[in-house]
């Protein structure tokens, strides 16, 4: 089969390599249909190489066709159509029973300390095959996949793999009160959808801040109230102060994580990581810190005292200093975390319809052929040809 494969930094490639096949009597095998690119791929494009091999077959964001199922898979058969969620969770050990699916106890990776094994995401969590090919096995066949019917077109249920729960995780972290105010950082995938689904659940202000023109206005399209941190810069507090009666949001939600934009230090730091041995690369990553923090802090300062804080955005290092005495003085609360995709899957499918509440319809503005993914990554790292959201056709 064709896949997307790593094979360094800046550097990935459509290949030809092995089918994959039925290894557990679970197992199911899914002929890909659509694939996305997420925000998190960048950072295997960019800084994530040191938990990375040559090979390795990227993407998280699927669905498909089931082709072959395991003898004991009594849910599914050849044919059925079904969204694949990005973390691989069993469905019925106590972290799962618990909603969550991103700890799930059979899938953590314990040898690295980490949580359920991910699709296509480095050694940090399993380093499984992706989803960014024709082919993919799939494990748990009848408790993992979501089935979906045939009809509408892929995009009515792709993001159920990724995009659609982490955005409501997202959201419910921030517990938002009935009309109550949430910004936004980042106006990316995840920010974007979770600024829809903010105004979908009843918010009454949803302030919406990034530096890229295609982000922001797509966004105040949306009804978004939209600030270009290029413009607002160090008094972004002060301007969503200034329309909050002098508080600031009851929430602020970081769809932002460790990209490294307006940040010279992070990136200088990123950048000399990539240039390590693998062992040594790895530990800097994680004992010394070389997140850049400027999102979290824009959190802190922008978000009411007794406010809520929600982190979506990836982060890697653990070490990097947060401003704790404000933290405590605020009385800010702070959730985050992976998606828990199959606790939220209930809430959003019923959204899913004609009517389209959401937009996913017409939320991806590329759709571009599998052998045209290393473009398209470079692309969206550029941040060019006002590219937001990108699904893969194989």
């Amino acid at each position: 089969m064709r896949a997307l494969t790593w094979q360094g930094k800046r550097d990935v490639r459509v290949e030809t390599v092995p089918d994959p096949r039925i290894e557990d009597p679970t197992d199911i095998i899914v002929r890909i249909t659509s694939t996305g690119i997420c925000g998190s791929d960048l950072h295997l494009y960019e800084v994530l190489g040191p938990y990375l091999d040559p090979g390795d077959i990227l993407g998280h964001e699927p669905m498909g066709i089931v082709e072959e199922v395991g003898p004991q898979v009594t849910s599914l058969a050849p044919g059925d159509r079904v969204v694949v969620p990005f973390n691989i969770s069993c469905g019925h050990c106590y972290m799962c029973d618990q909603g969550l699916h991103s700890q799930c106890e059979t899938t953590q990776v314990r040898e690295r300390g980490m949580g359920a094994a991910l699709f296509g995401y480095t050694k940090l969590y399993g380093q499984v095959p992706g989803g960014q090919a024709e082919l993919l096995r799939v494990p748990f066949g009848d408790s993992l996949p979501v089935k979906v019917p045939h009809g509408p077109a892929d995009d009515r249920f792709v993001y159920l793999s990724d995009v659609l729960p982490t955005a409501w995780q997202a959201v419910e972290y921030a517990a938002i009160p009935p009309g109550g105010s949430v910004t936004v950082l980042g106006l990316g995938p995840i920010g974007a959808m979770a600024a829809r689904i903010a105004r979908h659940r009843g918010a009454g202000l949803v302030v919406g801040v990034d530096l890229v023109p295609d982000r922001l206005s797509r966004a105040a399209a949306d009804g978004v109230l939209c600030l270009d941190l290029r413009r607002h810069g160090k008094e972004l507090g002060d301007a969503i102060r200034d329309l909050t009666d002098g508080r600031g949001t009851d929430a602020v939600i970081d769809a932002v994580g460790m990209e490294a934009h307006g940040a010279p230090v992070a990136k200088a730091a990123h950048g000399a990581v990539g240039l390590l041995p693998d062992a040594l690369a790895e530990r800097l990553m994680e004992t010394a810190g070389v997140d850049r923090l400027a999102a979290v802090r824009a959190a802190i300062d922008v978000v009411r005292r007794g406010g809520t804080v929600s982190v979506s955005g990836v982060y890697g290092g653990a070490a990097d200093p947060l401003p704790m005495l404000t933290m405590f003085d605020k009385q800010i609360q702070l959730r985050m975390g992976q998606a828990n995709v199959k606790r939220w899957v209930d809430d959003i499918l019923p959204l899913l319809t004609d009517e389209d509440p959401l937009g996913v319809d017409d939320f991806a503005t590329h759709r571009l052929p599998l052998e045209e993914g290393p473009h398209a990554f470079k692309t969206f790292q550029d941040k060019g040809d006002g590219m937001i959201k990108t699904l893969l056709i194989p």
